[in-house]
């Protein structure tokens, strides 16, 4: 019988439980984010920043370095401090309103700047922690508090097309996937491989997650897993999209 070694207490990202609403994917995202730094052993040196929005509530959720940031900011913020000192291990924590809205114009520039930073955006497709607004990632046809008809794309815009726009504008270095909470083992190499590219020292790496919102979505289990698993995967292709030193770029993608 094999014995599976027991990792030093040290090398753990100790958590305590969430505070988010009952079905939400937030909890699901920050458990494999955290089992990819403990198989890293790169607590001692991460630190976690994290936007205002339902992920504001993962505030004091691990046992890192923690800095919450004002509403799109925190990318520039976890900037500043990998700049300031390199040999950290900076991650970006969002949702897609902080990252595609407000915060679009940050992720933009350091996408440019290849800063060698790690930003994971969750995509619940709409505002959660205000009522449930239409979201840069709402799909067509998803009503929301304010598209009660539904999102016409030809009035309102198709959804933010996250990884795919930072993956058109990154150069050589850069690692940009999307993953899904349906997935959760696929999920977790994607934060360790973004993890990983960042503290090879090679550039910006980006990871959207698909997630869930039962609250304002107003769907029961079956219908919130449904639509995980089978809707918005029709349109954000799960997969990696980037990934240096391979010529992976714009168009080539690991389907689930």
């Amino acid at each position: 019988m094999s014995v599976q070694p027991v990792m030093p207490k040290c090398w753990r990202v100790d958590t305590k439980p969430h505070k988010f609403c009952p079905g939400c994917g937030h909890g699901l995202v920050l458990k494999a984010l955290g089992d990819a730094i403990d198989e890293l052993g790169i607590q001692d040196r991460a630190v976690f920043g994290c936007d205002i929005g339902c992920s504001l509530l993962s505030w004091d959720f691990f046992n890192l370095d923690t800095v919450q940031t004002h509403h799109g900011r925190t990318t520039p913020v976890m900037t500043g401090i990998k700049r300031a000192r390199p040999e950290l291990i900076c991650i970006a924590y969002m949702g897609d309103g902080g990252g595609y809205a407000i915060g679009s114009q940050h992720l933009v520039n350091a996408a440019v700047r290849n800063e060698k930073i790690t930003v994971i955006l969750a995509n619940n497709t709409v505002y959660a922690m205000t009522g449930g607004q239409m979201a840069p990632t709402t799909m067509p046809d998803q009503k929301t508090e304010t598209s009660p008809y539904g999102r016409d794309p030809l009035k309102m815009g198709y959804p933010m097309l996250g990884p795919e726009m930072v993956a058109a504008i990154t150069r050589e270095g850069a690692y940009v996937a999307r993953g899904t909470i349906a997935n959760l083992r696929q999920l977790k190499g994607y934060l360790k491989k973004a993890l990983e590219n960042q503290v090879a020292g090679n550039g910006f790496s980006f990871v959207e997650v698909l997630s869930s919102c039962p609250t304002n979505w107003r769907t029961n289990a079956e219908k919130t897993w449904k639509y995980i698993e089978e809707v918005m995967p029709k349109f954000f292709k799960v997969g990696e999209i980037k990934i240096p030193g391979t010529g992976r770029g714009m168009g080539e993608k690991t389907e689930i």
